[in-house]
């Protein structure tokens, strides 16, 4: 099938628009910018203005950032009822996951990093769903850890399983609309500054070895994986590992 071929039976992001609510760093902003280069017109969503503004600013002219507290459902139902109607949502919010042992894990920390990446998830498909037009999806982001969680991973795997059984969930409850997840090994994000760069360079080296690919994934490799759920028009309720193989490893 020749590319004019394509575009004709709607592989094209021409014309269609695209919200990325964690869509300004790393993953979300790779989307973003990979969307934007075939053709989308983008809002992106950070929890803070001066990010949401510098990111737009990084991305075509009238792209739209907007802040938005994604653990507080009012804030989300009136960001969707502002916005208007779009094709495609893209989660990838989310607090960095903690590495802890149970008996170091605090409960209240525990529950807010579920009230951005489940409970914000859960109020973005509430109310973005009403808004997607014929045609679209909503793509959740999850992890690897709820496959094969590691010691130290109890409430990451914890919010990765739920967000898997949500996304399993949404696809039937919001069917036509299509509701999809990536599932994520180690990708090489702003999610890990919080390490000494030494301990950082350390871990992408030695995981990266330890995989079938040879190395860690890039914020490009998974925005690969969004363009293709948000493309393709017949998958849903499924879930994409994009890990470099540590799932069999």
């Amino acid at each position: 099938m020749v590319k004019s071929e394509r575009i004709e039976r709607g592989y094209s992001f021409k014309g269609k628009r695209v919200v990325v609510l964690g869509g300004t760093s790393g993953i979300g902003f790779a989307a973003a910018e990979a969307a934007a280069g075939e053709g989308a017109s983008l809002v992106v969503v950070s929890s803070q203005q001066e990010r949401a503004d510098r990111a737009a600013s990084r991305l075509p002219e009238g792209t739209q950032g907007y802040a938005v507290d994604l653990t507080k459902e009012e804030q989300v139902r009136q960001f969707f009822s502002e916005i208007g109607e779009f094709d495609h949502l893209v989660f990838t919010a989310g607090d960095p996951l903690r590495v802890e042992s149970l008996d170091a894990t605090d409960v209240d920390t525990a529950r807010r990093l579920f009230n951005v990446r489940y409970w914000g998830a859960f109020m973005a498909a509430k109310y973005g769903s009403r808004n997607i037009r014929r045609g679209g999806s909503i793509t959740l982001t999850s992890g690897v850890a709820g496959v094969r969680p590691q010691k130290g991973f109890t409430v990451s795997a914890s919010i990765c399983g739920a967000v898997e059984s949500l996304t399993r969930a949404l696809a039937v409850e919001l069917s036509p609309l299509r509701v999809n997840a990536v599932c994520f090994g180690l990708m090489r994000t702003e999610m890990w500054d919080g390490m000494p760069e030494e301990h950082r360079n350390a871990m992408y080296e030695n995981t990266g070895k330890s995989l079938p690919v040879g190395r860690v994934g890039d914020p490009e490799d998974g925005a690969e994986a969004f363009l293709y759920l948000m493309r393709e028009k017949y998958s849903t309720g499924q879930i994409v590992v994009v890990d470099g193989g540590s799932t069999l490893v």
